[in-house]
This record gives structure tokens, sequence and C-alpha cells, in this order.
């Protein structure tokens, strides 16, 4: 058995400083996911998204984000699974990603709502048709007995639209979260890690606060 309590890794990357802060956090996060991605991290844009059960059980599982700007962050999902269940029943979300090559993480909170028809459209006609051909063939989140069943719904549906595009299915699109709070967080020496909150304030200007580590 592995000794976990062996497994430490030192954090030795420059100090996070408030003046090294951009006053906005979506341009900050702007630099933040530019740097994961040019440092060829795998999927920089994979972020955890938490969901609150309506019995009250937290869920937890990766997205992939596809869209942001200054009006939230987006990604695509079926509007049945679990997680659209739970958005149905509690708007609050957390998002989370996590950059270890560059000993950061980001955490936001927010609210989360559907995204417009056309947006969803506009996303969807952009990606592979096999992608599109899975959003129809998977029943998000329902029990199957076997692969076969999945892979045979996937054959059926890919018959159906041998022919011309695949439409937009009305089961299917996307989710913006709009934020509440970002923390930035970055590795320290000695487990004194610098943390930075951010939380919005009147007329589009948003409160910095250094937390404990």
């Amino acid at each position: 058995m592995i000794n976990l309590t062996s497994l430490r890794q030192e954090y030795r990357e420059k100090p996070l400083r408030r003046e090294d802060l951009h006053d906005n956090p979506f341009r900050e996060f702007e630099q933040w996911f530019n740097l994961a991605n040019d440092s060829g991290i795998l999927e920089p844009n994979a972020m955890s998204l938490c969901t609150i059960s309506p019995e009250g059980k937290p869920h937890i599982r990766t997205v992939l984000l596809k869209l942001y700007d200054e009006n939230g962050f987006v990604f695509f999902s079926n509007y049945q699974s679990q997680k659209a269940k739970d958005i149905a029943a509690n708007p609050n979300v957390a998002l989370h990603f996590v950059w270890l090559a560059l000993q950061r993480q980001l955490r936001i909170e927010g609210i989360i709502e559907k995204i417009s028809t056309a947006e969803s459209l506009s996303y969807f006609l952009s990606r592979p048709r096999g992608s599109q051909l899975g959003a129809w063939a998977s029943h998000q989140s329902e029990i199957v007995n076997s692969r076969s069943i999945i892979e045979a719904k996937f054959h059926e549906v890919k018959t159906k639209f041998l022919h011309g595009e695949v439409p937009l299915p009305d089961f299917w699109g996307g989710y913006r979260v709009k934020p509440t709070l970002f923390e930035f967080w970055q590795g320290g020496k000695d487990r004194l890690h610098d943390r930075f909150i951010y939380t919005p304030q009147t007329h589009a200007k948003w409160e910095i606060n250094r937390i404990a580590p």
C-alpha cells in the first residue's frame, strides 16, 4: 500500500500579489486560462461542476468550458440529465479549474441559466458530426444494461440522419454560469498559498480580498 502521507509536492512558483491582479476577474481569468492553454496542459478548459440535487445531495462531474465572456461561463449538456434536474431545483452552482502543472486552481460560484436556442444551435453546428450524433444517441444519466445498447442507438441515429445536416436536439443545449464569486489560488512555499477572492460590488466593480491559505 502506498504511504499517502509521503506524497508531498513543494510549491515554488512566483507568489501571487494583489498588484499582480487585474481589477476585473474575467480579465484575470483570461490571463490564467491563456497561460494554461499555452503550457500544453491536457484539456485546460476542463472544469468540475458542482450541483445540488432536489434532495440536497451534492453532485460533481467534469464538463468542458466552451464559451466565456463577462456574461459568464458556458458549457453544453443534455437537458434531461442528472445535472439538469439538479439545476432546475437549485440554480446555485460552483465551478473548479485545477492546473497542477502551474500550481494554480480557480474556484467560481454563481447562478446558472440556460442560454438561448440560437446560441446552442450556433455551437452545435460547429461540433464534429460524430459529436452531433452522440447528443441524439445518449439518454444521459439513464441506466443501460450494456454498451451495445448505446452503440445500437448511435447506429440508428446515424442512419436516420444519413443525408443532410444533423438537427439540434430539443433536449440538448448550453448553460451559462453567471459568477457571484471568484477565488484565484496560487500554491506557495511551506503551504502558505496565495488566495484572492473577488466579490461583486455596484456598477460592475469587484472587491478583491486576500484570504488565509
